[in-house]
């Protein structure tokens, strides 16, 4: 699969439309740390690294268990991800100016020189860097 990253997204995206409480998903120090930036913006309740006793074939054995966040009355927490920088098209945000979702309602995760961080951390650091995703 070309593009990890996409792959995450819409595992998560399918997985809130349906209401499930987690999701797993093939395990890498990227997606790790997007999960963690999901984790501590709210977005999600939790996640840990968990190894499958049973491997498929092509289906890889090390995974990472993602809890979905859900309001008091089944709402979602997490209402939109779109994947930004793609393998054919990368997208750049300059160091002054990160990028914007939903008028500053959402999160955009960049990765830079200095680690994968939130738009707003990416600016707050002087850094700019790849805008992988947006969340809200």
């Amino acid at each position: 699969m070309p593009d990890q990253i996409a792959d995450m997204l819409t595992r998560i995206r399918n997985a809130t439309s349906g209401r499930r409480t987690r999701v797993d998903v093939p395990q890498s120090k990227l997606k790790a740390e997007i999960a963690r930036i999901l984790q501590s913006e709210g977005y999600i309740q939790g996640f840990k690294f968990v190894e499958l006793q049973v491997a498929r074939r092509g289906y890889p054995d090390k995974m990472i268990r993602i809890f979905l966040k859900y309001g008091p009355r089944g709402e979602r927490v997490l209402s939109g991800l779109e994947r930004v920088s793609r393998p054919g098209r990368r997208v750049y945000c300059p160091k002054d100016k990160p990028p914007w979702v939903l008028a500053g309602l959402g999160t955009s995760i960049v990765t830079t020189s200095h680690g994968v961080m939130t738009g707003r951390q990416a600016a707050e650091a002087g850094v700019g860097g790849e805008v992988l995703c947006n969340v809200w």
